[in-house]
């Protein structure tokens, strides 16, 4: 049996019905860039969200450095994170001018660990930078405590945590902005790349809204300050105001696959993995952990089974950004992670029967590597 890892075409076969209409009266009109369905999309997440300001960018890269620009972070400024990241987290980081300072994750969760916050915490600290990792939420009342008593910021990076919440809140609604990715990898996927600034801050939305228009003001052709060309096309914004009619369907199958995939491995030798219980997880990825992955995933790519590592190297052992970090040793959970954990298909286009076959395929590996 095939049990693909993504099946993107079949997205699209689900809501052409929305799109094909939508981008036929785009490149009729030729309103292409900055029109009524990036208002759309603008609008209904900030309502989803609980927020009060959605800015439609280019990508969720720009949504991270626009937002830590908006918020006043730059040269000098140390922002703490974890290295168990997707490179933009931190390379956005550097990019404005600060300073990334890595702590470690916790192991069943693969987020930031507030017990060590403030040990890493100096005089140059200006926020904290949660990432909110595989469609759960990190532990934010932990993190806002800190945050409170030494008077720093908080930026949350939401690229994986579209509509995710925590005791009722949304991802966005407790830092000053949250940067959202619609890579078409995403739960929420564009057809390429888009992104989205959430924030209840007015100044940082009129700051984003500047930025990415290349720092334009109110008045056209009059800058404000160095921005960049970060607008979000029409005809992704369509795409995305179409899927995003299915999204919750989308994400309660996920779940549906999940929950199997949890109750059946639960007594194996697999680490899977572990919602806080004020979390309501959308389960970007399925990532669990086994000391003998490669020969596991070699197996179950035989099985026809996809499976992909996320992430295999921490980003403070990779050359660009060595220098911010401690070197090998200094990140041990983060480090012994990263050679444990691989992502299952847990796609809304699994079939029940596509799902058993990976459950009943990785029992069968596990006993050949145990």
């Amino acid at each position: 049996m095939r049990v693909p890892f993504l099946d993107i075409p079949g997205q699209y076969k689900e809501v052409r019905h929305l799109i094909d209409p939508a981008i036929a009266e785009i490149m009729e009109t030729g309103a292409y860039v900055l029109g009524k369905w990036n208002t759309q999309l603008e609008t209904e997440l900030a309502q989803r969200h609980g927020v009060k300001h959605g800015i439609a960018l280019n990508s969720g890269t720009d949504a991270l450095r626009i937002g830590m620009q908006a918020a006043g972070i730059g040269p000098g400024d140390e922002v703490i994170t974890t290295a168990f990241t997707f490179v933009a987290t931190v390379e956005t980081i550097v990019q404005v001018g600060a300073v990334p300072v890595f702590v470690d994750v916790i192991e069943n969760t693969f987020d930031i660990n507030p017990d060590l916050i403030e040990a890493a915490i100096t005089p140059r600290t200006k926020a904290i930078l949660p990432i909110h990792l595989f469609g759960q939420l990190c532990d934010m009342p932990a993190i806002m405590d800190i945050a409170r008593r030494h008077n720093l910021m908080v930026l949350e990076d939401a690229a994986q945590a579209i509509v995710t919440s925590q005791d009722g809140v949304m991802a966005g609604g407790f830092g000053i902005c949250a940067g959202v990715s619609f890579y078409v990898t995403k739960n929420l996927g564009a057809a390429g790349d888009g992104g989205l600034l959430l924030t209840n801050d007015d100044e940082v939305a009129r700051r984003s809204k500047s930025l990415r228009v290349h720092g334009m003001g109110r008045e056209r052709y009059y800058y404000d300050e160095i921005g960049y060309t970060s607008r979000m096309a029409e005809l992704q914004a369509a795409v995305l105001c179409a899927k995003l009619t299915r999204l919750d369907a989308w994400n309660e199958r996920r779940a549906e696959i999940a929950e199997r995939y949890q109750a059946a491995l639960a007594d194996s030798s697999y680490d899977i993995p572990y919602i806080r219980p004020n979390n309501e997880c959308t389960w970007h990825q399925y990532t669990v952990r086994h000391d003998d992955r490669e020969a596991i995933m070699a197996g179950l790519k035989e099985d026809g089974i996809d499976s992909a590592i996320y992430y295999p190297v921490p980003l403070h052992l990779h050359e660009p950004y060595a220098h911010f970090g401690g070197g090998a040793g200094s990140l041990p959970v983060t480090e012994r992670v990263s050679k444990q954990c691989f992502s299952l298909p847990v796609g809304h286009h699994l079939s029940d029967e596509q799902a058993d076959y990976v459950i009943q395929r990785l029992l069968a590996r596990q006993s050949v590597t145990a």
